[in-house]
This record gives structure tokens, sequence and C-alpha cells, in this order.
């Protein structure tokens, strides 16, 4: 197998892998569950990945890295400070299938459990908020955010929206995708001295 073919392989696995995740939960997904639905051997799943952990680690790492990947087209565009943060808004929301909703709740659950999930989540949970934070502060530079706390800010607004969108996504019209929205824009407003409406 050549290197190339070696990626596009492993590459399909993961997203093989974070569907059956999706499906069946990290604790009930088994390697074999993977091979079957990638139409692999199990030897080729352990080829890559040597033990179930470190399989169900990066296929969670690979499903946030295309979260992580939207947030940084956003944070790395020349837009200004508020329409960055109106995008980081809208990125967080769940929409249709939450999927990658699904493996967040799954990975935090997991993470209890599971020392390399939660090295991995931590990690990647911090990206979030230093990359808001980092929204925060320059909107402070530019005069468009009133916040003494861009990081405190962060946290809190995060806080928020990852406590909201656990409910949006587990529990069916408890809350709805508006109710979401709005309450998310009235937080983030609050934090940083603006009209919720300039969020829309």
């Amino acid at each position: 197998m050549t290197r190339r073919a070696a990626e596009i392989r492993l590459d399909a696995l993961l997203r093989t892998a974070c569907d059956v995740i999706a499906q069946r939960g990290l604790a009930n997904t088994r390697t074999a569950d993977v091979a079957q639905a990638a139409g692999v051997s199990q030897a080729l799943v352990f080829y890559h990945f040597a033990t179930k952990e470190r399989l169900l680690a990066q296929a969670f790492a690979y499903a946030v890295e295309q979260d992580l990947a939207r947030l940084d087209a956003i944070t790395r565009s020349n837009a200004p400070p508020l329409t960055k943060l109106r995008r980081i808004l809208r990125l967080y929301t769940p929409t249709g299938r939450p999927t990658s909703w699904s493996m967040w709740i799954d990975g935090w659950s997991e993470s209890l459990r599971t020392p390399e999930l939660e090295k991995l989540s931590r990690r990647l949970d911090l990206r979030w908020r230093q990359d808001l934070a980092a929204v925060i502060s320059d909107g402070v530079r530019e005069g468009v955010f009133e916040c003494a706390d861009p990081a405190g800010a962060a946290w809190r607004i995060s806080a928020v929206m990852d406590g909201l969108a656990v409910q949006l996504a587990v529990h069916e019209r408890v809350i709805s995708r508006r109710q979401f929205a709005e309450w998310v824009r009235l937080v983030a407003a609050r934090e940083l001295g603006l009209d919720p409406t300039q969020l829309d």
C-alpha cells in the first residue's frame, strides 16, 4: 500500500468510525463495527490504530477537527470582530442531525473514564475558548465590545452555549433552535456591551 493510499484509507476509516460512533455511541462502538461498516478487515483497523481506545480518540479528534477547521476559517479571516463573533455563534449552534454535537457530548462523558479522551477533549475545548477570547479581545481593542475580562467572557458565553446545545441535541423539543439563538445572543450581548440585535 502506498503512503497516499494509506492516508486515504485512514481518512475513510475515521469518517466511517465517526458515523458508527454517532449511531452507537463511543462506549458501544467496537473495532469490528467500524471494520464491518468500512468493508475492511478488523486487522486493518488495528494496523492503523493499534487499540480500540486509540481508534475512538482519533475518531473523536477527527470529528472535532472538522469544527475547528471551520472555526479557524472564521478567526483567520479579515472580517471585523463583530462579524467573526456572529459567525462563531452560528457555527456553535447545533443544526440538522447534530453529529458533531453527539460526538462532543459522548466525548465529554467518556473523558471521565478514558485519560486519552480527557486530554484530547480538554485541548479542543480550550481551543474554542481561546479563539473566542481572541475575537473578543480584538473587538475590545477596536472599541466594538466593552469587556474587562475577555477570557472570562469567552468561558461564560461558551458555558451557556454548551449547556443549551446539550439540551437541544439530546432532548427533542425542550428548546427550539430559535430559542437557543436568542438566548445565546442575549448572553453574548450582555457580556460585551452590545444590543442583542447587533448579533442577528
